[in-house]
């Protein structure tokens, strides 16, 4: 008995450490790649704020809003950004809460990234209406999840791009917890409490279950080396969408953090992007 209360003391302990993402403030920006920005901090729930970076482009309708991973912030994801913005794209970077330069907030969680996103959109919709033409959402792991979430729930994106994407939070919660040694029946109920705490019940939000419901098109990409999040997901999540399949971009070698090696691929980024939302700039 005693030893069945230490364990699940031990499992609620290394959950509530598990929300809480570790904090990296950004130390460059934007200009490091000579791109002009506005640094903006953007409402989100709660009255909360997040930290973000607007690179505007004269004369585009067509927008995207990039968003990073768990501990990440919005500078890991530049070297994405400058072939976007040079396609003819209005790009949006932000950190979510708890991360970057962002407000704090309690705990983290996939759907919390969503409700961020749902922030980011209804901003420009607001305050950038003329660069909302064409709005494309683009992240990377727990950000992709979130993305493919709120583009689920929506009819007003354009296209996203999913970058190392789990299939499904109870699988990833589960590898998580193997590393505690944690018996098989507490994991099960530490589960259900994880869902009671986010207030969202694991299939209702995983990506595999929540594509069928995405209106646009959809591009998934992922590391062949993804020791993190590994390449079966993606498959998983693809195979899972009844009818037409979204689009693949396997990257050969690259892990879960390899944004500089999907940096090399711009060009299918791009590719698939101007086939759903032409730019349209100014000369």
């Amino acid at each position: 008995m005693i030893i069945a209360v230490v364990a699940v003391g031990a499992s609620l302990l290394a959950i509530h450490l598990g929300f809480r993402a570790p904090r990296r403030v950004e130390r460059g920006s934007p200009e490091d790649y000579d791109l002009a920005y506005k640094e903006i901090w953007l409402p989100t729930v709660a009255d909360k704020r997040l930290f973000s970076w607007w690179l505007p482009l004269a004369g585009s309708d067509s927008s995207i809003i990039i968003l990073h991973g768990w501990g990440g912030n919005a500078e890991l994801m530049l070297p994405l950004v400058a072939p976007l913005h040079r396609a003819g794209l209005n790009v949006l970077l932000l950190d979510a809460r708890n991360h970057g330069r962002s407000d704090s907030a309690g705990f983290s969680s996939m759907p919390r990234f969503a409700e961020d996103v749902d922030a980011a959109i209804d901003w420009l919709k607001t305050h950038k209406k003329e660069s909302t033409g064409r709005l494309a959402l683009l992240g990377h792991s727990v950000g992709a999840a979130a993305m493919l979430l709120t583009a689920s729930r929506r009819n007003d994106i354009s296209a996203v791009i999913s970058i190392a994407a789990f299939a499904h939070p109870d699988s990833m919660m589960r590898s998580y917890l193997d590393r505690f040694w944690i018996p098989e029946i507490i994991k099960s109920w530490v589960l259900r409490y994880v869902e009671w705490v986010i207030g969202h019940r694991f299939n209702d939000i995983a990506p595999m279950n929540r594509l069928r419901y995405v209106q646009c098109p959809v591009l998934l990409v992922h590391g062949t080396a993804d020791k993190t999040v590994p390449v079966t997901d993606v498959h998983l999540i693809r195979e899972n969408v009844k009818g037409k399949k979204p689009e693949l971009l396997l990257i050969e070698g690259g892990g879960h953090e390899s944004v500089g090696k999907i940096k090399l691929h711009a060009k299918e980024l791009i590719t698939f992007l101007e086939n759903i939302m032409p730019v349209h700039t100014s000369n």
